[in-house]
């Protein structure tokens, strides 16, 4: 196994110094040992080893190589990381802790979960990107062995390798692995849609590879005639890029013409162009579906002519023209361009082609709410572009949808702000106008401009410039903010029937406004003020530092007169008055308390529950297994109380589902068909499409017991196109 690593560099990298592959090899072998397996019964080293394969397939460095190798140790093993820095340096242990980093992610919800990988994954990137190549690689192995997992693990894997893992890999140009984990992905999300695809695409491939060895002999032909050296290939389109183009475009199997390319490599950029006015002379190219890659790159760096011309039977097909180079940085992207390599020249331009990056990064510190940071972050990764210029004549790219604003904030935050007016090719127009490939902009600004208005986030369609307006408008407003944040913290606490003084400490204020990214106290009351968090997030996290800060002060015997008499609060504040509760539940020798559930998991008959004292508000009802519970310090554990459910009432609760599908017509009527077939009623309904065209639908239900919503998510989970049901905690 080591000798088909060593031989993959060798083909690379004959120079390269595999001492430390070597090493690395044997090390982490040793360290996974036979008694640790994978799900497929397989020995656990079979995984690192994969990884390595897959990585010496990209043509990284050694260092990388000898992380992947690695990258389980320490979340495996009792290895840490000490130990990897002392054999094998501070630059492979830094990539080992990073992958690991990524892996031990803990979460509130789904949604937290997706952002925060994400967030985690870009901060990794900006520090050294090749943690995110191997955690790539580590993704890509997984993925290929997802059939020894459940079905619901499958497809949720599958799902996050579709919304996350490849559109990373499509940002730092890794087509190979896109293309790899997307097809492989959708086996999972759309079983049946793959397979028949699959045979469809076998079928009619076997008809066109004469075709096409028609087509590359015209090709040759001709360019040797005009001297010209190239390969030529034909290449199959991947299956989930048509499957995209049949789901969301609504197209026909028959109205794909493009299920195999013709790719031209060629010596150097002028043959590049040279090949294309012979390509040109053969076939009419269609209008509009020509793109110059090779003037104005991709930021993931990949360059290419891309032209689509009618073929010899009256057939579209799309030709691809570009070097050796070229070719090297469509496949393996960013490693193609390894900075890190021996030999590499230091004066390369290759922190520029990174700049994207930086630049997310950038964008992404100024929210904290998730599902702004995934939808904005979505914008970055799935973005189609548009190629303008400057007056200057500099090539600028933004998103498809852009408008002049979005451009004068690419250029700077100040000409952005102090935007009055745009010309387009010279012509003024409208600042919502979209903006198109060839385009030249031209930005009016004025030093009497009051700033940008809040009516340009309803057009504007790049992250930062939805960026940069909400955070002109929360640096205005922000005096009145922090004045009424800090009210309603102060309103919240007294809610609670507490002292406001006891808990708005500035030094406990100042770990709340840490833990929430906002690094000052001013700031955290301004994100109250503005809505960005609530007033009971942050009442909750001093009340914990309270217990904290008090551990010793709080006598056991102060606990344990707290359960039998549940009237008195730890702060020592009386309760508000107990009343009568109708709830359907039951405190083990105790009687007439206030009763609440717990909105962070909703739970209902039928789930397994547990009570807890809380100070200030009675018994908080949380489902057994709800995250918060378990994430309660140690003292807490001396306040859980014995709740059961009431089998002698009927009260009605609320619980919410959410639905991930993929957008088709008769969805939503497919779904509230089956709800009203179990005679369930609906109270709340949010629907949203992603970028993706993936429908998240967020549906609160009256239940009076779990199996009631089990036996519409069992219903649910058959429909055409569904890929995720689960009951939503928030």
């Amino acid at each position: 196994m080591l000798e088909n690593i060593i031989n993959q560099i060798a083909s690379y990298n004959p120079n390269a110094d595999i001492g430390v592959v070597i090493k690395a090899y044997n090390y982490a072998e040793s360290a996974h040992t036979s008694a640790q397996v994978r799900l497929s019964g397989e020995r656990y080293f079979i995984h690192p080893y994969n990884v390595a394969i897959i990585l010496a397939d990209l043509h990284v460095d050694v260092a990388t190589i000898a992380a992947g190798l690695l990258h389980d140790v320490v979340e495996d093993t009792g290895i840490t990381y000490d130990d990897i820095k002392k054999e094998f340096g501070e630059e492979i242990a830094n990539m080992v802790d990073g992958v690991t980093k990524l892996s031990k992610v803990k979460y509130r919800n789904k949604e937290e979960r997706q952002a925060e990988s994400l967030r985690k994954m870009i901060i990794a990137m900006s520090k050294d990107i090749r943690v995110v190549i191997i955690k790539l690689a580590d993704r890509l192995h997984n993925i290929r062995t997802l059939q020894y997992m459940s079905p619901e693990k499958q497809k949720q894997k599958a799902l996050e390798t579709i919304e996350i893992y490849a559109p990373i890999a499509n940002r730092l140009g890794i087509a190979s692995i896109k293309w790899e984990l997307e097809d492989l992905s959708l086996q999972y999300i759309d079983p049946e849609g793959y397979n028949d695809l699959s045979i469809r695409v076998t079928e009619k491939n076997e008809k066109r590879k004469e075709y096409i060895k028609k087509i590359i002999a015209n090709i040759h032909e001709k360019l040797s005639e005009a001297n010209v050296k190239a390969d030529i290939t034909g290449r199959p389109k991947s299956l989930y890029s048509i499957y995209k183009k049949m789901y969301f475009k609504n197209k026909s199997f028959e109205q794909i013409y493009d299920l195999i390319a013709v790719r031209i490599i060629v010596d150097d950029i002028k043959d590049c162009y040279g090949a294309l006015g012979t390509v040109h002379t053969l076939w009419k190219p269609i209008p509009g579906r020509f793109k110059d890659y090779i003037a104005m790159p991709k930021p993931n760096m990949y360059q290419s002519l891309h032209t689509t011309v009618i073929g010899p039977d009256g057939e579209p097909f799309e030709i691809q023209i570009r070097t050796l180079e070229m070719h090297r940085t469509a496949e393996y992207g960013i490693a193609a361009h390894w900075k890190y390599k021996e030999g590499i020249d230091e004066q390369t331009n290759f922190d520029e082609k990174l700049n994207w990056l930086r630049q997310m990064l950038e964008w992404q510190q100024e929210t904290n709410d998730p599902q702004e940071f995934m939808e904005s972050l979505k914008i970055d990764l799935y973005v189609d572009e548009v190629f303008v210029f400057t007056p200057n004549g500099e090539v600028v790219n933004l998103p498809s949808n852009s408008t002049p604003v979005d451009f004068a904030y690419r250029v700077h935050s100040a000409i952005g702000n102090k935007c009055v007016g745009a010309k387009v090719n010279g012509r003024i127009v409208p600042l919502d106008t979209k903006l198109k490939t060839g385009n030249q902009i031209e930005i009016l600004t004025s030093q009497s401009s009051i700033g940008p208005s809040k009516d340009w986030l309803k057009f504007v369609a790049s992250s930062q410039a939805k960026s940069k307006i909400r955070k002109f408008f929360k640096d205005k407003d922000k005096d009145f903010n922090v004045e009424k944040g800090k009210e309603q913290i102060e309103r919240e606490i007294k809610k609670q029937n507490l002292v406001p003084s006891d808990l708005m400490k500035e030094d406990w204020l100042k770990i709340v406004a840490d833990k929430y990214n906002m690094f000052t106290v001013n700031n955290l009351y301004a994100a109250v003020g503005n809505g960005g968090m609530t007033d009971n997030q942050v009442v909750s996290r001093l009340k914990q530092i309270y217990l904290e800060k008090n551990k010793d002060k709080i006598e056991l015997d102060k606990i344990d007169n707290l359960q039998k008499n549940p009237h008195k609060s730890i702060f020592d504040k009386p309760l508000a008055k107990a009343e009568k509760h109708e709830s359907g539940v039951v405190i083990k020798g105790v009687d007439n308390i206030k009763i609440r559930f717990s909105k962070c998991c909703n739970p209902v008959p039928g789930d397994a529950i547990v009570g807890y004292i809380t100070r200030g508000r009675g018994v908080s009802v949380h489902r057994a297994d709800c995250t918060n519970i378990h994430d309660l310090n140690d003292s807490a554990d001396q306040r859980f109380i014995e709740v059961e459910w009431d089998g002698g009432k009927q009260a009605t609760f609320i619980s919410e589902l959410q639905i991930k599908a993929l957008d088709r017509p008769r969805l939503l009527q497919d779904i509230t068909s089956l709800y009203g077939e179990v005679k369930l009623n609906a109270v709340s309904l949010n629907l949203r499409i992603t970028k993706e065209k993936i429908a998240i639908l967020d549906i609160g239900f009256e239940i009076n017991e779990t199996k009631q919503i089990e036996d519409l998510i069992k219903k649910i989970k058959k429909l055409n196109g569904v890929l995720e049901v689960y009951r939503n905690k928030k």
